[in-house]
């Protein structure tokens, strides 16, 4: 399995008392010391993080995530407040708002349910169920439809024991014909190992002449379409999924703020290097200047020390 990389490290000489005090300082009085604030917390860890949280309790008696919602303001409060969220809480708090927010939120879902590795799935619903006493699977049953909601149970119901398949997934995906049966095709997507799809994605490729991707992007549409495109690119490379995902969210007229900072959030830890490395290979730009030429204050500066540096 290929290490991933990400540009967010824990600090060496870490003294939770000395970054509680520190961050304390700069909320205190008239105005607020914003650029202290992100300089500290991006060169922190998550758990890191949590440590500052529970020591700014314990000497100032108050939240530190509530001290800084109060201090700080729009897409840069949104960053801050994610930064300070444990990955785990983060992904479920995503996913509820969501499912219970006004409309689904389909984006959100598609994103967080094809990227996470079965471990990680299987942690959203524990710590779903935990936090609302609800049953993830039941409320995506409930707000979401057709294929599109057969897919995302499947990808719920993690089938972390997976089977050896035959040559028969190959050919059944080479002779698909989308209208006819999408459920086996959904089916054959939801059930498999990564390493298992690419090689019946070559197998459709060599059978039908066509990528994987072409078809869906012919035969399907809407959620149901954005969703097996997710499957299909986070098989053959996760960061090089979310390179796309970050790209998009910043190409053309205005920025998909929310996205933006759920992806550059949640992988600075994870993957953030090779997201950099896949951005470079497939766009004609770097992230860390298309991140310089789309946004602006300290939410840009933020974003920035996240991404750890430019790969022109």
């Amino acid at each position: 399995r290929k290490w991933w990389e990400g540009t967010v490290k824990a600090s060496g000489n870490f003294n939770a008392s000395a970054d509680a005090e520190v961050l304390h300082k700069a909320m205190k009085g008239l105005g607020t010391d914003e650029d202290t604030i992100l300089q500290l917390l991006t060169a922190r860890s998550n758990a890191q993080r949590q440590q500052i949280k529970a020591t700014y309790k314990t000497l100032f008696g108050k939240d530190l995530v509530s001290d800084l919602k109060g201090e700080l303001g729009g897409k840069f409060e949104t960053l801050i407040v994610a930064l300070m969220t444990p990955p785990i809480t983060y992904d479920v708090t995503s996913l509820r708002n969501a499912i219970k927010g006004a409309g689904t939120d389909e984006k959100v879902l598609v994103e967080i349910l094809a990227s996470r590795t079965p471990q990680q799935v299987k942690d959203i619903i524990a710590a779903y169920r935990q936090e609302y006493d609800d049953d993830l699977e039941e409320d995506v049953s409930g707000d979401t439809s057709g294929h599109f909601k057969r897919l995302l149970v499947i990808l719920l119901q993690v089938h972390v024991t997976l089977l050896l398949h035959t040559e028969t997934d190959y050919t059944k995906a080479g002779e698909h014909k989308f209208g006819t049966d999408e459920q086996s095709f959904v089916t054959i997507l939801g059930n498999r190992s990564a390493e298992h799809l690419r090689k019946v994605f070559d197998a459709y490729m060599k059978l039908s002449g066509y990528e994987m991707e072409e078809s869906i992007q012919r035969e399907t549409s809407g959620s149901l379409r954005d969703l097996l495109l997710a499957v299909v690119k986070c098989a053959r490379s996760v960061p090089g999924y979310f390179a796309e995902t970050l790209y998009y969210s910043m190409k053309g007229a205005g920025t998909d703020d929310n996205t933006l900072i759920r992806v550059m959030a949640s992988r600075s830890e994870v993957d953030m290097l090779d997201i950099r490395a896949e951005f470079r290979k497939k766009f004609a730009c770097s992230l860390y200047s298309m991140i310089k030429g789309d946004t602006g204050g300290d939410f840009r500066k933020t974003l920035l020390l996240l991404c750890g540096g430019d790969d022109a």
